[in-house]
């Protein structure tokens, strides 16, 4: 298995730079592997797409305006994105600057916040900011919106509401799980009138869901660290779905590394924590039956991870239709929906 493996050309014009007008108005290119057939549809279609007694699982992490612009002691200007909020005035960041930061440089930023390097902890750096004020607090006050790099322009006004789900509530991530971001009110309320559940996992998205993969073999590859919590409400009803005969949607890759990290001895538990999994093709998923997810950048983590779920041939025929249909792609893009046959699942 090489990261080539799962590659596919994709006309730059595609990449979405903006959300659509309306969260549910994308579109949904639904993928039924158990009839081999491919179907051109809309997010709105969801309701009908999916029956009474389906459990859909979102992840209800709230993203932080992560991205924050400064100097540093020497002048030189440099960008700060928060990987993780550490305590009340210390963060892990990525920094972008001309030379690597060196413990005890201060860097300044807006209305006078100001921090000092701590330590540098591999690609990360420890920032302790001054002042009492928390470090979410401040980011709320003069933080960006952090948009994937693949955005061509600066965040905007409307990305601060755009850039989060409607049902973001954990605060802590620096990435949106952008496949929830297609659910609006209305879409929500459909999907209550067909009989379809829903429930929350959290999972704290992390800065290294835009790493570029460095190894050529991904089973070499490491993931950076992400906190979850799968609790004991989600895992009963999770489990009374499917005595029900219902089928458990994931909306989001997220979800599914949050339910798949939480699963010991082919079963779901309650579980609050870490992780670093990383799910490629010959890996056995279980925990959920099919998957709501956007588009994702060719040879990353992420499209190996849903070739992991319906096949990684069937899926890249998949993404050529989608770039012959001319979907709009990536976080601000249109959906998938998979529907991978039992037999794919026990491969």
């Amino acid at each position: 298995m090489r990261k080539s493996d799962f590659h596919y050309e994709l006309p730059p014009e595609l990449v979405a730079q903006g959300p659509p007008a309306d969260r549910s108005a994308g579109r949904l290119l639904v993928l039924d592997a158990a009839q081999e057939q491919l179907s051109d549809r809309q997010v709105r279609d969801l309701p009908e797409l999916l029956r009474p007694g389906d459990l859909l699982v979102f992840n209800d992490t709230r993203v932080l305006p992560a991205r924050l612009f400064g100097r540093k002691d020497s002048g030189g200007e440099i960008e700060v994105l928060i990987e993780r909020v550490l305590g009340p005035n210390e963060a892990r960041v990525q920094a972008r600057a001309s030379k690597p930061l060196r413990p005890g440089r201060e860097i300044a930023f807006a209305d006078g916040v100001r921090a000092e390097v701590v330590a540098r902890e591999g690609e990360f750096y420890r920032l302790r900011f001054k002042g009492t004020e928390p470090v979410e607090t401040l980011l709320e006050r003069i933080g960006h919106v952090p948009l994937p790099p693949y955005i061509r322009r600066p965040d905007e006004l409307a990305d601060a509401e755009r850039y989060q789900t409607v049902f973001a509530r954990v605060s802590g991530a620096v990435a949106a799980p952008t496949a929830g971001l297609h659910f609006d009110s209305a879409l929500l309320d459909a999907l209550a009138e067909r009989g379809v559940a829903v429930d929350w996992v959290t999972l704290h998205v992390g800065a290294g869901t835009f790493q570029p993969m460095r190894a050529d073999d991904p089973r070499q590859h490491q993931m950076h660290s992400e906190w979850l919590n799968v609790g004991a409400g989600l895992v009963e009803h999770v489990r009374r779905t499917r005595a029900a005969g219902g089928r458990v949607v994931a909306v989001g890759t997220t979800v599914v590394r949050a339910l798949e990290a939480a699963m010991r001895d082919g079963e779901l538990h309650p579980y609050a924590g870490e992780t670093r999994i990383f799910i490629l093709p010959g890996y056995r998923i279980r925990s959920v039956d099919a998957l709501v997810t956007n588009f994702h950048l060719p040879e990353s983590t992420l499209l190996m991870l849903v070739s992991a779920f319906a096949g990684r041939e069937r899926v890249l025929a998949a993404y050529r239709h989608a770039v012959a249909r001319r979907y709009r792609f990536f976080s601000y893009g249109d959906a998938m929906l998979f529907f991978p046959p039992r037999e794919e699942q026990a491969a």
